[in-house]
């Protein structure tokens, strides 16, 4: 008997050890996501915020006037929405490597342009030296609905290889309105 109560005291002791270790592992990245900023940048947002916050209790800024500011930027967002015909549904970032010059951050964003939809992942370099920042996008990886389009699977192929991220977004937008003008034109024949 005794034999038995010690293996559950053991089982007990390892769940507890792993419950243990996968909090420690989520605790590392939480604190790594908050490192993403260096204590110049935090100390220089919060100077910001204290400067806000003592500007909004003189009253510099009303309510009403945060909302307008909302109402002004929903419309922004709304005009370059159908300006590009990008919409974004998701956006994910996790800090992978940090150091005191050199940040490596994995992304995932999805979203439609028109009325095809995309996902990307990547990954990103931010290098800093002085006053100069640089990025590098690697580990790009596309996926589209091509739906049998040969000169799409090539494209995003080209793309991937290459990393360029702009030249995805510019042909994406051109490629997908014309394809939404196709679309409704064979739709009209029908």
């Amino acid at each position: 008997m005794d034999d038995s109560i010690c293996q559950g005291y053991e089982k007990e002791i390892q769940a507890l050890e792993e419950e243990i270790k996968l909090l420690s592992e989520k605790y590392e990245e939480i604190q790594q996501e908050s490192t993403f900023f260096s204590d110049e940048e935090i100390l220089k947002s919060i100077k910001s915020f204290q400067r806000d916050t003592q500007g909004e209790t003189k009253g510099h800024e009303s309510p009403s006037d945060l909302k307008a500011q909302l109402e002004s930027l929903q419309t922004d967002l709304s005009f370059l929405m159908k300006f590009t015909g990008f919409q974004f549904t998701s956006h994910s970032k996790k800090t992978v490597e940090k150091t005191r010059d050199r940040t490596v951050q994995k992304h995932r964003l999805s979203g439609k342009c028109h009325s095809l939809s995309f996902q990307l992942e990547f990954q990103l370099l931010r290098m800093q030296n002085n006053e100069k920042v640089s990025a590098v996008v690697s580990d790009l990886s596309i996926i589209m609905e091509s739906r049998g389009d040969s000169d799409v699977s090539k494209f995003v192929s080209s793309t991937e290889e290459h990393g360029n991220l702009l030249t995805f977004f510019r042909s994406l937008s051109t490629y997908a309105e014309w394809h939404e003008h196709r679309r409704c034109t064979f739709q009209h024949f029908k």
